[in-house]
């Protein structure tokens, strides 16, 4: 087992109990009787949660697969899995609750999740910074407009979405961030079109 490896099995494990809480908390409010009202507040949160997750999975790959095994590196990817999990599991009430409305238990909790979304995006932006630069590879970051664009973006519309009091100006922020990922998605999607898909012969 290579140290990435060894890494992953801790720090994947965690994610993947975050999008285990999504997915556990939507089937939860489906299977409620009377089942409350969902709107479109909750629905976009949790798509948003979940596809920061998922993007934190892929990143991961990028980050710390070069990166030697190292308590500190651990205890760093329980900072960032750990506020996604703990984000996870205020996206939806749970059973013992009486909610009536999901606006509502959004509207309780939205400021929460979100900063706790953006701590964990502001920290791993400012590990590969800090890391860029300890290795004088900082005008590789510097050059890349793209990740500045992503992270001012990202940070100014989840701050939005986070403190707005106006359910307009948060459904706003929050499609525009999904509009974002979507973005980010047809770039990824782009050179597995053009080389027309991958092989399914396994190759010796």
């Amino acid at each position: 087992m290579s140290a990435f490896e060894f890494f992953f099995s801790f720090y994947g494990l965690i994610l993947g109990l975050s999008v285990a809480e999504l997915l556990g908390g939507f089937a939860r409010t489906l299977n409620r009787n009377p089942r409350p009202r969902f709107g479109l507040l909750t629905p976009l949160l949790v798509v948003f949660a979940a596809l920061d997750v998922t993007t934190f999975w892929f990143q991961a790959w990028i980050i710390f697969r070069p990166a030697p095994f190292n308590l500190a590196l651990l205890m760093l990817g329980l900072v960032i899995a750990g506020l996604f999990y703990i984000s996870a599991t205020l996206v939806f009430p749970r059973d013992e609750d009486q909610v009536e409305d999901l606006d509502a238990h959004f509207w309780r909790n939205k400021r929460t999740i979100l900063l706790l979304l953006l701590s964990a995006n502001v920290i791993v932006a400012s590990l590969i910074v800090g890391v860029a630069a300890a290795q004088g590879e900082l005008h590789l970051v510097a050059k890349s407009w793209f990740f500045w664009f992503g992270v001012s973006l990202f940070t100014g519309l989840t701050l939005i979405a986070a403190l707005a009091r106006r359910p307009w100006i948060v459904k706003a922020a929050l499609i525009a961030l999904l509009a974002y990922y979507g973005l980010n998605i047809s770039r990824a999607a782009a050179p597995l079109v053009e080389k027309g898909g991958w092989s399914l012969v396994a190759k010796e």
